[in-house]
C-alpha cells in the first residue's frame, strides 16, 4: 500500500481541543459509557503524502471500513481507549490515568506519519470512579471494552489499547480471548512492567489482571502463558514471586534487563506461541523517562531496550493486540511520559 492511498482527515476539519481536560470522561457515578471518535488536530504542513502527520491519517472506526482497508498484507490499525481510574483507586494508587487516552492522542497527533497502514480510532470506553464503599462499574467497562476490541480484531485489525490504569490489561484479555482470530491459537501474554500484577483481591484492581487471566484460563483447562520483563524485586512481595512461580510465569528482573538479555528472553517466550498480547505498563521505564505514572520506578528499564523489545515482538508476525497503561497526565512533567507513550504506539504499528 502506498502512502498516497492512505485516508486523510481534511486539514480544515473543525476539531475540539484534544487536551486531557476536555477529552477525558466525566468523573461521576453511573454506568460505563462510550466516548465516540473525535477528529484529531495538529500542525498542518500540507496535504501531500510527504507532509502527513498522524492527525491527518486517523479516521473513525467501523468494522466495515476496517475490514475493507485490510488488503491481506498490511493489517489496518485500530486504537481504542480505556479511560479508567477505578482499578488504580481500588489498588490504592494515585488516580489520574483516566485522562491517559486523551493525552496519548494529543501527543500522537503532531507526529510525522510514516506507517504503511490505515489507522482508525474507536474512541473510548469510559469508566467513572466508584463510590467510597467500593461499588463501581469497572467490570462492566472491561466487558464492554472486550466486546469492541474483539470486533476490531476480527475485522482484521492490529489493535492498540490506550489506558487507563493497568486494569486495562484484563479488558484487553477479554477482547483477545473472545475474538475468532485467537481461537485455537497458542496465546501468550507479555507484560513489560515493574510489577507482576498478580495480587489476590476480592475485586478486580489494577494489580490483579494477570491472576484474573490465569484463573480464567484455568477454568477453560489451560495454563496462562505469561511472561513479565522489567520486574522490580523491591516492588513485589515474596508472595507475588511465589505466585508467579506457582503459575509457571517467566520473568526478567529490571537489574538484569539489557537489550541482549531482553531480546533473548522475548525470543524464547515467542518460540512456542502462535499469537501474543503485549501490554506495556509505563512504570517499567526509569522515573526520569516516565514520571507521569502512579508508581515511578526507582531503577527501570531504559527506553531504548523497551523499544527494541517492541520491535522484536512486532517483527515476529505474532502480535495480535497491544496496549499501553498507567499514563497519569496530572503527574507528568512537560508531557514527557505522554510523548514516550505516543512513540511506543508509533513503534508498535511501524
Amino acid at each position: 500500500m502506498s502512502d498516497s492511498t492512505l485516508p486523510t482527515v481534511a486539514a480544515d476539519t473543525e476539531a475540539p481541543d484534544a487536551s486531557p481536560e476536555t477529552r477525558a470522561p466525566e468523573n461521576r457515578a453511573g454506568l460505563t459509557r462510550e466516548v465516540a471518535f473525535t477528529p484529531w488536530s495538529g500542525r498542518h504542513d500540507g496535504d501531500a503524502p510527504g507532509h502527513r502527520r498522524w492527525w491527518q491519517a486517523v479516521r473513525p472506526f467501523t468494522p466495515e471500513a476496517t475490514a475493507a482497508a485490510y488488503d491481506g498484507a498490511q493489517r489496518p490499525a485500530v486504537l481504542l481507549g480505556f479511560a479508567s481510574d477505578e482499578g488504580v483507586r481500588r489498588n490504592k494508587g494515585r488516580i489520574g490515568a483516566a485522562h491517559g487516552p486523551a493525552a496519548i492522542r494529543s501527543a500522537l497527533s503532531p507526529l510525522a506519519f510514516h506507517l504503511d497502514r490505515h489507522v482508525f480510532d474507536a474512541g473510548d470506553v469510559a469508566v467513572p470512579l466508584g463510590t467510597p464503599d467500593g461499588h463501581g462499574p469497572l467490570e462492566e467497562g472491561q466487558e464492554r471494552f472486550g466486546t469492541v476490541l474483539a470486533s476490531a480484531i476480527d475485522a482484521g485489525a492490529l489493535t492498540v489499547g490506550l489506558g487507563g490504569g493497568h486494569e486495562t490489561a484484563y479488558a484487553s484479555y477479554l477482547g483477545v480471548i473472545s475474538s475468532d482470530r485467537a481461537g485455537g491459537s497458542r496465546l501468550g501474554v507479555l507484560n513489560l512492567d515493574a510489577h507482576f500484577d498478580l495480587r489476590d483481591e476480592p475485586r478486580a484492581t489494577s494489580g490483579t489482571p494477570f491472576l484474573q487471566m490465569a484463573r480464567a484460563e484455568a477454568a477453560e483447562g489451560r495454563a496462562l502463558q505469561y511472561a513479565a520483563l522489567g520486574i522490580s524485586r523491591p516492588g513485589n512481595t515474596r508472595a507475588l514471586f511465589d505466585r508467579a512461580d506457582e503459575l509457571g510465569a517467566r520473568y526478567l528482573l529490571d537489574e538484569y534487563t539489557t537489550r541482549a538479555t531482553a531480546e533473548s528472553f522475548v525470543e524464547d517466550f515467542l518460540a512456542d506461541l502462535d499469537a501474543v498480547y503485549l501490554t506495556i505498563d509505563l512504570d517499567v521505564l526509569p522515573a526520569d523517562t516516565a514520571p507521569g505514572v502512579s508508581a515511578p520506578a526507582s531503577l527501570g528499564v531504559p527506553l531504548e531496550v523497551i523499544v527494541a523489545v517492541v520491535r522484536r515482538v512486532a517483527a515476529s508476525g505474532k502480535l495480535l493486540h497491544a496496549d499501553i497503561a498507567e499514563l497519569n497526565p496530572s503527574l507528568d512533567v512537560d508531557g514527557r511520559t505522554a510523548r514516550v507513550a505516543a512513540r511506543l504506539v508509533d513503534t508498535i504499528l511501524g
